[in-house]
C-alpha cells in the first residue's frame, strides 16, 4: 500500500511528534507521521496552556530554532502572563492560555502546509529491525512501511490504563486506544522498560458556576507572545479565576481514599512530583486547610473549564460531592470527571545524546517514552530528535545542545546523563546557568544554529543580528549620557534610592535597584532616543547593563566547564579496569557511557575524586 521508503517515521502526533515531523521535513526529508486518530493531531490532553516556569523559555527556544509551538501557541492565545516579573531576569517565564481546539487546528495547518510531510492514520505494533539498525514499522493494518528511521513519540499510549476509582479502562485518552506491541518488542531486544503515571482534572460546564465567589485573574495589560516571528499579538483576553478548597471538600474526598487507585495499591508506579492529584496533596500536606485551583477556560467559543489542581483519580462520584462545597462550584456540572493513567516509558540512559538509541541504530525516542511530563519537555525533545534523525541518514553530523546553550540542552542531559523515576519536569533551578538561559535571548542564542542547520532562513537571522546591533547601540547611549544631579534625584526620590550629589551615566543608575529604563524614560533626553527602540530591544539592553557583572561571571564559569567538555572519552572505554575507581563510578559510567569528563561528572554517585582519578588515567 505505501511503497515509499521514508527518511524518517514519526510515530504518534502528540506534542513531541509534532516537532520532530516538522523539524525534518523542514530539513529535507521525506517524512512519515504516523497517527491513531488524524482528528488529534497536536492535542492538549491536560491543560490548556503552553510554557510558564522553565517551560516558557523551551517554548521560545523552540521557536528560535524553526520549530512551530510558540507560532501556535501564538495564534491560539486567549490569554498570556509573564510570569515572575518580581524576581530577575532569568526567573521571568512566558505562559499564554489557549484554546484548546484552535491549538489542534493550527498545529494540523502547519504540518499540512510543511513540505515533504505525509500523513497515514493507524497503529503501530512493531518495528522491523534489521542487523540492530531500525528500517520500517509495522501497522495494525499489517502494513509494512520502511523507513531509514524511526522517532517514537508515544506519549501515555504505551499499555495505557486508565484509572477512575476502582474502575479501569485500557487507553491513551479517555475515548481513545491504547497502544500495544511496541514495548513488548523493545523488551524482547533487551531493553529495560518501567511505568510511570499521571493524571487530569475533571471538565466542568462554566455555565454552572459562579464567578462572583472567585478571585478573578487578568492576562497582562500588554500581552507578549512566544514567537520572533510576525504572530498575532492578543488584542482582547479572557481572564481565568482562582478559587480555594477548604476542610470540608477534604473530608468528602477522604473519605473516598479506601476506592482510590492511589492508596489501595491498585496503582503503584510514581506521579509528577510537582503536579500531584487532588488526593495525593490532601494526603502530603495534611497541615493545610485548603489548596489553590485555577478555574480556566478552555477556548474563545466553548464553555468547557478546565480545574487545575483538581486532578484525581478518586471515583467519579467522590470528584462530584467534594467539587460542590467548593466556592462557586454549589451547582456544577461536570463534562468528564478526572482520571489517572498509567503507561509505559524507558529510562533514557538508554538514549544517546542526539536521543537515538543506544540498543538500536536510526531508532529515536522523544517525550513522555523517556519519562518527562509537560507539553514544552516534549516538544523539545521532539525537535532534537527530528533534526538529529535527519542528519543522520543524510550523513551529516549530530546535533547537540549543551547546557549552557539552551533550556532544552539541560533537560537532555539531565534525562541521558541521570536518568528519572519519576515524570521529570523542568524547572529554572535546573539550569546553573539560568542567568545566560534566559527567554528575552533565546534568538540570540539558537538562530544562528538554527541558520546552520537550514530551520532558519536568511530573513531570520538577519532580524536577530538587527535586535544585536540596536540593543548595543542604546546600551552605548546610556552608558555614554551623563545625568546630573538635578535631572536624576526626583527619579531617585519617587523608588526611595540615595540622592546623588554629581553626574553619573544613566547606566550606572540603571543599575540600581528598583530602577528601570521606563523609569529613566521620565528624563526627555533619556526618552527621546529610547523610545525610538521596540521593546525587546530595550529589554535586551537593560538586562545587559542591569546584570552585566553576574553575565561575565556565568560566561567565566561556562568557559571552566567547557574544558571538561572537551576532554572526551572513548567510546568502548572499559571503567571495569581501573581500580581505583569506586564501584558505583564503574557501574554508573559503564551503564551512563558519558562523551566527556563533564558529563561523567554529572553523573550521580561519581564522585570529584572519582573525575579525578580517570583524568589522571587519560593523561590529563
Amino acid at each position: 500500500m505505501i511503497s515509499e521508503i521514508y527518511d524518517v517515521i514519526v510515530v504518534g502526533a502528540g506534542h513531541a511528534g509534532c516537532e520532530a515531523a516538522a523539524a525534518a521535513a523542514n530539513l529535507g526529508s521525506k517524512t512519515l507521521l504516523i497517527t491513531m486518530n488524524m482528528q488529534t493531531i497536536g492535542q492538549m490532553s491536560c491543560n490548556p496552556a503552553m510554557g510558564g516556569i522553565a517551560k516558557g523559555q523551551i517554548v521560545r527556544e523552540i521557536d528560535a530554532m524553526g520549530g512551530y509551538s510558540g507560532i501556535v501557541a501564538d495564534k491560539s492565545a486567549i490569554q498570556f502572563k509573564m510570569l515572575n516579573l518580581s524576581k530577575g531576569p532569568a526567573m521571568w517565564s512566558p505562559r499564554t492560555q489557549n484554546d484548546r481546539m484552535l491549538f489542534a487546528e493550527e498545529w494540523r495547518l502547519a504540518l499540512e502546509n510543511t513540505p515533504n510531510l505525509d500523513f497515514f492514520q493507524d497503529m503501530v505494533k512493531q518495528l522491523i529491525i534489521e542487523n540492530n539498525k531500525v528500517v520500517g514499522v509495522i501497522t495494525s493494518l499489517g502494513i509494512e512501511i520502511k523507513g531509514r528511521s524511526v522517532v517514537l513519540t508515544n506519549g501515555t499510549f504505551l499499555n495505557g490504563l486508565i484509572h477512575v476509582g476502582d474502575k479501569q479502562l485500557g487507553g491513551g485518552r479517555m475515548g481513545e486506544p491504547r497502544a500495544f506491541g511496541i514495548t513488548e518488542q523493545l523488551v524482547s531486544l533487551g531493553f529495560e522498560a518501567g511505568r510511570m503515571k499521571t493524571g487530569t482534572p475533571p471538565r466542568v460546564d462554566g455555565r454552572s458556576l459562579d464567578y462572583s465567589k472567585m478571585e478573578e485573574q487578568k492576562g497582562d495589560k500588554n500581552p507578549q507572545k512566544f514567537s520572533y516571528l510576525d504572530t498575532p499579538k492578543l488584542t482582547k483576553q479572557l481572564s481565568c479565576h482562582i478559587v480555594y478548597t477548604n476542610e470540608t471538600v477534604h473530608d468528602i474526598l477522604r473519605e473516598g481514599f479506601d476506592r482510590s487507585p492511589m492508596f489501595n495499591g491498585t496503582i503503584q508506579s510514581l506521579g509528577p512530583r510537582y503536579c500531584p492529584s487532588i488526593e495525593d496533596k490532601i494526603n502530603r500536606f495534611a497541615e493545610r486547610n485548603r489548596h489553590q485551583l485555577f478555574v480556566e477556560p478552555e477556548g474563545w467559543r466553548t464553555v468547557e473549564i478546565y480545574v487545575n489542581g483538581f486532578s484525581s483519580s478518586l471515583p467519579e462520584d467522590v470528584q462530584i460531592k467534594a467539587m460542590k462545597h467548593i466556592p462557586g462550584f454549589e451547582n456544577v456540572k461536570v463534562f468528564r470527571p478526572g482520571y489517572a493513567i498509567e503507561y509505559d516509558y524507558f529510562p533514557p540512559t538508554q538514549l544517546k545524546h542526539t536521543l537515538e538509541t543506544k540498543l538500536i541504530d536510526n531508532l529515536y525516542f522523544a517525550g513522555q517514552i523517556n519519562g518527562t511530563t509537560g507539553y514544552e519537555e516534549a516538544a523539545g525533545q521532539g525537535l532534537i530528535a527530528g533534526i538529529n534523525a535527519h542528519n543522520k541518514v543524510k550523513e551529516k553530523d549530530e546535533f547537540i545542545l549543551n547546557r549552557d546553550e539552551a533550556y532544552i540542552g539541560v533537560l537532555i542531559d539531565d534525562l541521558i546523563t541521570k536518568g528519572t523515576e519519576e515524570p521529570y519536569r523542568m524547572f529554572t533551578s535546573r539550569a546553573e546557568y539560568r542567568l545566560l538561559l534566559r527567554q528575552d535571548n533565546a534568538d540570540i542564542r539558537l538562530t544562528q544554529k538554527a541558520f546552520d542547520l537550514g530551520l532558519a532562513k536568511e530573513d531570520r537571522l538577519q532580524r536577530v543580528n538587527e535586535k544585536v546591533a540596536k540593543s548595543e547601540e542604546l546600551e552605548n547611549f546610556l552608558r555614554e549620557t551623563s545625568l546630573k544631579p538635578g535631572v536624576i534625584n526626583p527619579i531617585l526620590e519617587s523608588i526611595e534610592s540615595s540622592p546623588v550629589d554629581q553626574a553619573y551615566r544613566a547606566a550606572q543608575i540603571l543599575t540600581r535597584p528598583n530602577m528601570t529604563l521606563e523609569k529613566l524614560d521620565g528624563i526627555d533626553f533619556i526618552n527621546e532616543v529610547s523610545s525610538t527602540y521596540d521593546d525587546e530591544v530595550r529589554e535586551q539592553a537593560e538586562v545587559n547593563i542591569k546584570y552585566r557583572g553576574y553575565i561575565e561571571k556565568e560566561k567565566e564559569n561556562v568557559a571552566k566547564l567547557n574544558r571538561l567538555e572537551n576532554i572526551k572519552i572513548p567510546e568502548d572505554f572499559d571503567y571495569t579496569k581501573i581500580s581505583s575507581l569506586s564501584a558505583e563510578a564503574k557501574q554508573k559510567m559503564s551503564n551512563v557511557r558519558p562523551k566527556t569528563i563533564a558529563q561523567a561528572g554529572r553523573i550521580s554517585g561519581v564522585s570529584p575524586a572519582d573525575i579525578n582519578v580517570l583524568l589522571v588515567y587519560l593523561g590529563r
